[in-house]
């Protein structure tokens, strides 16, 4: 076992001697960034808090440095380990400096007293969660996102060698949401701090963890990397979505298409189609779109979005079946969009599609953006 790595065998969590979850078993290297994702009350908050030592664990045991987590004092585990959880703070008369400073604690004396290092810890940890201008306002009075963005300060001014963290970009804009993991990130690799978080935005999980955990039912569902636990449908079971699809390539959710049979064909590629695909699907309007290459952009939001996708196989010219496909479902819309204005030798065919389009009146030459569907 790697020095300062974490490790948790035959781990049950759960509550009043009863197991939420059952048999966990992981080990991380200094540096590892885990991802806990899942449904709402799947155990994500419980795992953490058990880690932390806040919960008793049911069954088996947690390792820091190769020692048992219920071997070491609060004392001497918050030398080793720094928590943010979602549970409110309760301060009184206490500055947001104050709130940074008592994460310095653990490595003061029996007194309590801050050296001057300590001070250029807490301004450190404070400065680079932007939250340094906050340092002399009532941590009561400050908003959700700026209390946030103390706390994680607080973590960090800890100086642990890990860090648990419950849903911590909750309450941050996406301007810190991408700087607080950006953060996280950059300090598991340059200073081998090891980050265990919960995460309900997938897109973020898939992108920053190099280990994603999937919390779902009395066992964990899926262990693994984001290669390995974002592919297929697993996150559409996972949460069970019944009014839309996961997309793992981009990250990306979409709305399940809109009833019905098309109104409208889309021509389309190279992302031309995206917004009108949206545009249709907020209005409730079902449409077709083509021709498309599989490995076009297009191709992968316009299956989750569309009714008919007309499409051919990869960096292959457009096929004669495939047009007269697309021809068909074409002439049965009473609009088509074409969002094309150039076209390749591979998709010349779409041109075709398009002037067909203008000689039957469908054609709808308006600007694409904001575009709507006519009234008939």
């Amino acid at each position: 076992m790697a020095q300062h790595s974490f490790a948790a065998d035959g781990l049950s969590v759960g509550y009043h001697g009863v197991p939420l979850i059952s048999d966990i078993a992981v080990q991380l290297v200094p540096g590892t960034v885990l991802a806990l994702i899942g449904p709402n009350g799947a155990g994500k908050t419980t795992i953490l808090r058990t880690i932390a030592k806040y919960l008793a664990a049911i069954a088996g045991t947690v390792y820091i440095d190769g020692q048992s987590v219920t071997d070491l004092s609060h004392h001497d585990l918050a030398k080793k380990l720094a928590v943010v959880l979602t549970e409110r703070l309760r301060t009184e008369l206490m500055t947001c400096e104050d709130v940074v400073a008592t994460g310095r604690y653990p490595h003061t004396g029996r007194l309590g007293i801050l050296s001057a290092d300590d001070h250029a810890a807490v301004r450190r940890a404070m400065e680079l969660l932007h939250a340094w201008e906050l340092r002399d306002a009532d941590f009561r009075e400050i908003s959700d996102g700026q209390r946030q963005r103390v706390l994680i300060a607080r973590a960090l001014a800890q100086d642990p060698q890990i860090i648990v963290l419950d849903e911590p970009t909750a309450y941050l804009d996406v301007r810190y949401k991408l700087e607080l993991l950006s953060i996280l990130r950059e300090m598991a690799k340059q200073a081998g701090i090891t980050v265990i978080m919960s995460l309900h935005e997938l897109d973020m999980a898939q992108k920053v963890a190099d280990l994603v955990m999937c919390v779902k039912g009395d066992h964990i569902a899926q262990f693994g990397t984001p290669a390995e636990i974002f592919t297929g449908h697993r996150i559409d079971e996972m949460f069970e979505l019944d009014h839309g699809t996961y997309d793992p390539l981009f990250g990306s959710l979409e709305f399940s298409p809109p009833p019905g049979d098309p109104e409208v064909f889309v021509i389309a590629g190279g992302g031309t189609g995206i917004p009108v695909y949206r545009a249709l699907q907020r209005q409730g309007v079902a449409f077709a779109t083509g021709i498309l290459h599989r490995n076009d952009v297009d191709y992968r939001v316009g299956v989750r979005l569309a009714t008919q996708v007309f499409a051919e196989a990869s960096f292959e010219p457009i096929s004669q079946a495939v047009y007269d496909q697309a021809l068909a479902g074409l002439r049965g819309c009473r609009v088509v969009v074409n969002c094309l204005s150039e076209y390749g030798a591979d998709n010349a065919r779409n041109e075709e599609l398009a002037e067909e389009a203008r000689r039957l009146g469908i054609l709808d030459s308006r600007p694409k953006t904001g575009w709507s569907i006519p009234e008939s």
